[in-house]
């Protein structure tokens, strides 16, 4: 099919563009062809095009001549360029397997018209005519591919399919890794944020605890130590009632704290002592 052109490239020239005039001063060779009419053209000659490693060029509306040194030149003398003309041409690159791409130029169209066929090396090598040639172009003529450049072909052409599927499969393969990591990366996180809030809890609670079994035996020893102050106080006490007037009911009650206070600090002593 005919190749699109990029937005803004010029399809039609009033005179002869500068790349034509170049190809105008070579014969023909490999990579540049001549045809006076369109009719000239055949599929072979565009799949020749296509399965070369630069491509190359087909000038229509010229005639070849020998010049004075007796190399064989391009002369322009003109063809038809309407809808026709490129019709048949962009036919012919369908008609081809795979489809050769291509684009038409139109130049010269103030004096004798021309058409410029510019065929790219192909993306799809090998490429094929409708019965089945493989051909390539060699010097100025076309020619059958042989098998072993044949060969050679689709082993580049396998080669270059495996390299891309081997680079897409390497990507996808990149990005599931990423994911992968990046879901790791997110885990461990989280799982250390647990870990890191459970010492603290932990910590928090190894101190709690140690502050309430240390006011405990704080507050039994305070107590312990303030009921044996006041059983010395009351024994104070006693002491100096014995030694005046007594009373006999106040002796009685005072003998009775006394023998409770004992109890007491006897059951405290105890539990001092354990909890020690």
């Amino acid at each position: 099919m005919q190749r699109k052109s990029k937005p803004g490239i010029q399809k039609e020239y009033r005179g002869l563009t500068q790349r034509t005039r170049s190809l105008l001063r070579v014969s023909e060779g490999m990579n540049v062809d001549f045809k006076r009419e369109v009719s000239g053209i055949k599929s072979r000659d565009l799949v020749a095009f296509a399965n070369t490693p630069l491509g190359g060029t087909i000038l229509v509306g010229i005639d070849e001549y020998t010049d004075a040194e007796g190399v064989q030149r391009g002369r322009v003398v003109g063809c038809d360029v309407d809808d026709n003309a490129r019709l048949v041409i962009v036919n012919k690159a369908t008609d081809c397997f795979p489809t050769v791409e291509l684009a038409i130029f139109v130049e010269n169209v103030a004096k004798k018209p021309i058409l410029r066929i510019e065929i790219p090396p192909g993306h799809y090598k090998p490429y094929c005519t409708q019965r089945g040639e493989y051909c390539i172009r060699s010097d100025a003529r076309v020619r059958a591919l042989f098998p072993d450049e044949l060969l050679a072909i689709f082993m580049d052409r396998e080669g270059e399919q495996f390299i891309s599927r081997f680079q897409d499969a390497v990507h996808q393969l990149e990005q599931q890794v990423g994911s992968i990591r990046h879901s790791l990366s997110a885990g461990m996180l989280e799982v250390s944020g647990h870990i890191h809030d459970l010492d603290e809890q932990f910590r928090r609670t190894t101190s709690r605890i140690g502050q309430l079994t240390d006011s405990n035996k704080k507050r039994s020893r305070d107590l312990l130590q303030t009921l044996k102050e006041s059983r010395d106080s009351l024994m104070t006490l006693e002491q100096q009632i014995m030694s005046g007037t007594a009373n006999g009911n106040r002796i009685d009650m005072l003998e009775e704290i006394h023998a409770n206070l004992g109890m007491l600090v006897d059951n405290l002593d105890i539990e001092s002592n354990g909890d020690s």
